[in-house]
């Protein structure tokens, strides 16, 4: 159980309607005696220097915050809290603004767990320099750029060549991830516990168009073709990290850091919640009425 006396709060840094949230959720906080230090507009450059010796960060929004949240944390280790005022909230533990002051309770009473989450570090180089480093919680996504058109780039799992994708994306998910843009690619849905890499195209073209799910402890490099003519780009969990050149490498492998979230509900939550979001929902079958 964590001893819970530094918390940061942070309000989702493009939501001004969630900054409202945050100043009730830090003043609720301080009402307990804690050392609350809280943002509601933020980048994480901003928040990096505060993390060092917090003990929770409660984070508001959607599934966006719970990753920024989820990656600014990760290296110090601090686990996250999410307050859902977001749309689906695959992330977020507190879906009911309501149910705050019984949430608080809780936490405080250690009545909790922690998940982990396997995050993947993304290094791309050119040249053999390295053009940037960068970890995802989500995924890392190479595709084209405003230009319409198709990439093609060459697919090696621990340096052997696996293949050639012809698409208009390439997805390189967690277990996290393939509830997110895989899912919507036709991946399948990992479970979170899993460390597993996920490897999804985006409308391929004659080429492998199935899901692939590689084991834990893999690198994956996507080497972008020299005949590519369109402009190819790479972003980490939805933000773009740069312009890739044909010969440019992105290697992707396990992250060192892990995302941890404080969780309320049962350890087997996740398959409820997500069914909860993506089953249909019908209205009951009226009783069928007896023709005489």
């Amino acid at each position: 159980m964590l001893s819970i006396k530094r918390v940061g709060v942070l309000a989702h840094p493009v939501r001004p309607h969630t900054a409202p949230v945050a100043e009730h959720i830090a003043a609720t906080l301080r009402a307990h005696d804690l050392d609350v230090w809280a943002y509601t507009v933020w980048d994480e450059d901003d928040v990096r220097g505060q993390i060092t010796g917090t003990d929770l960060v409660i984070a508001i929004g959607g599934d966006g915050a719970m990753l920024r949240a989820g990656r600014v944390c990760a290296p110090d280790g601090v686990p996250v809290l999410g307050v859902n005022m977001g749309h689906l909230g695959f992330l977020t533990e507190v879906q009911d603004l309501n149910e705050w002051d019984e949430t608080l309770a809780a936490v405080l009473a250690g009545n909790y767990w922690i998940e982990q989450r396997m995050m993947i570090r993304a290094t791309g180089l050119r040249n053999g320099s390295e053009l940037f480093a960068a970890d995802a919680l989500n995924d890392v996504v190479i595709s084209r750029g405003s230009v319409m058109g198709i990439i093609r780039v060459h697919t090696y799992v621990d340096g052997d060549w696996t293949t050639t994708y012809t698409a208009d994306a390439l997805i390189i998910a967690t277990a996290t991830g393939s509830t997110a843009y895989a899912l919507a690619s036709g991946g399948p849905i990992l479970p979170p516990e899993v460390r597993n890499i996920l490897i999804v195209p985006v409308a391929p073209h004659l080429s492998l168009d199935r899901p692939i799910v590689l084991p834990q402890g893999v690198m994956v490099e996507v080497v972008v073709s020299e005949d590519t003519r369109t402009e190819t780009v790479v972003a980490v969990d939805g933000a773009t990290l740069g312009e890739l050149n044909p010969g440019d490498r992105v290697r992707i492998q396990a992250s060192d850091c892990v995302s941890r979230f404080l969780r309320l509900r049962e350890r087997n939550y996740f398959y409820r919640s997500l069914l909860d979001r993506l089953e249909p929902r019908t209205p009951p079958v009226p009783k069928r009425r007896e023709v005489k």
